[in-house]
């Protein structure tokens, strides 16, 4: 029988995060593609990722060579645009061959009616970083931005990421933020009741929420602080991991909570 099974990362922030973590996650990368037809790295797989009209960002060659490798070979990988790499483009999609998702969408994934979000911009709160996004992803802005140079971007990118605060243990307002998201995630599955799971990134806070009978909010974390994610299989229940090697036996990372 074929394998309905699906795996999810999210929040990796490559360019940020030291080798350690991006060795990690290559190696995470590699064993999933064996394991999975269909791998998801629902956002912010990048700190930074914008196509400009004079190349792409420098540094992550050997990212996007694993990933060219494991598309080549037949494993289906998503990436969901976040608050960090929403413009990823014909870049990511031709050369690379990454399905690309740029706003919430509704998917079945190993049976699971599965919404797909990166998280940001969703629930309420934070209205700064709301004008923020809208500021950020208008035309205009996409289209002026895209005449720098890809070093004086990243440049500017660097200095406006918070990536490097969230190394630690999460925040009090890393806390809110999860909360607000997990409202809203509930609040949608009571409104949407052919939804099964709805599965978001962006509060680096993993979260395995039952919503009723085999209906689900579950958050993948992150991979700065708890290098985590999900597992959807199908005819199981959902889980979320702590990656510790291949040959470790996985843990859940967090415990199913109603």
């Amino acid at each position: 029988m074929p394998d309905l099974s699906v795996y999810i990362a999210s929040d990796v922030h490559l360019g940020a995060t030291p080798s350690s973590r991006k060795d990690a996650f290559h190696a995470w990368l590699s064993g999933a593609a064996e394991r999975t037809p269909h791998i998801i790295l629902n956002g912010d797989l990048f700190d930074f990722w914008f196509e400009f009209r004079r190349g792409v960002p420098r540094g992550h060659e050997e990212t996007l060579a694993l990933l060219r490798e494991i598309t080549t070979k037949g494993t289906h990988v998503t990436l969901m645009g976040g608050n960090h790499d929403w413009w990823a483009g014909r870049y990511l999609a031709e050369e690379i061959g990454l399905e690309l998702l740029h706003d919430p969408t509704i998917l079945d994934l190993a049976g699971f009616r599965t919404l797909l979000a990166h998280g940001d911009g969703l629930g309420r709160g934070d209205v700064g970083y709301a004008v923020l996004r809208w500021v950020l992803r208008s035309p205009v802005t996409r289209g002026a931005f895209s005449l720098l140079s890809p070093s004086l971007g990243a440049r500017i990118a660097r200095g406006v990421s918070r990536t490097e605060d969230r190394w630690g243990e999460p925040t009090p307002a890393d806390e809110d933020r999860s909360a607000a998201l997990e409202k809203w995630a509930t609040a949608t599955l009571r409104d949407q009741p052919a939804l099964d799971v709805v599965l978001l990134g962006h509060t680096h806070i993993p979260r395995l929420l039952r919503i009723g009978p085999d209906r689900w909010y579950v958050n993948s974390g992150d991979w700065v602080h708890n290098q985590s994610y999900v597992v959807l299989r199908e005819g199981e229940l959902p889980e979320v991991l702590e990656w510790r090697g291949w040959d470790v036996p996985p843990e859940p990372l967090v415990a199913e909570h109603d």
